[in-house]
């Protein structure tokens, strides 16, 4: 499939052509979900624990004698019915993650890159370069191009000036193309790469 090829400031700079096996599959919405559920299985921090009854802190001796008391038989406060017991199968600390098999990762992420292309929210750039690391330089081009939300992938390295120019930019992240995930794909409204990320993603799922 072909494409325009911009620059940044918004002129044209050719086209290209873009590999039908990442850029023009039929988006499946399943492969999408099993995707982004392993990302972020594989974030979840899995640090949530309580207090079991071994854990919290009160003295072991027995509360009352075991008979005679017309009640319960209990031997010690820590048990979960008293209060400030402690916790009965309560979480403890663990991973959430799960394994998925390196093919279908790289299946997801061609899913994700043509569902980008699909709708129509797929622009390839010349180069993300800048001269001087300015700010107001980049805002000024989102803004002339309608860039809101965007997520630009580049090549092996990110230029440096423009990388700190975006850095205080809302709404706009740069990724290297070994970067570049499902998850931070679907959740931008401009999918942006530029012609060496281009080379790079092709090189890395072929």
């Amino acid at each position: 499939m072909k494409l325009d090829v911009i620059k940044l400031d918004g002129g044209k700079a050719g086209e290209i052509d873009l590999d039908e096996a990442l850029f023009g599959l039929e988006p499946r919405a399943d492969i999408l979900h099993r995707v982004v559920r392993w990302q972020r299985a594989k974030a979840q921090a899995g640090t949530h624990a309580t207090l079991g009854k071994s854990d919290v802190s009160y003295s072991t001796k027995k509360i009352y004698r075991q008979k005679g008391t017309g009640g319960a038989r209990h031997g010690s406060r820590k048990a979960p019915i008293f209060r400030k017991g402690g916790v009965y199968k309560g979480p403890t600390p663990r991973s959430h993650a799960h394994e998925l098999t390196k093919k279908f990762r790289a299946l997801g992420l061609k899913h994700a890159l043509s569902a980008k292309a699909k709708a129509g929210e797929l622009v390839v750039l010349e180069a993300a370069t800048l001269a001087e690391a300015k700010t107001g330089q980049l805002a000024r081009a989102k803004e002339a191009l309608g860039w809101k939300r965007a997520l630009i992938i580049d090549g092996a390295a990110i230029d440096e000036n423009f990388a700190k120019a975006a850095r205080n930019l809302e709404g706009i992240d740069v990724l290297p193309g070994i970067g570049a995930n499902v998850y931070d794909i679907l959740k931008r409204d401009v999918l942006i790469i530029t012609k060496a990320g281009v080379e790079a993603l092709e090189a890395r799922l072929k």
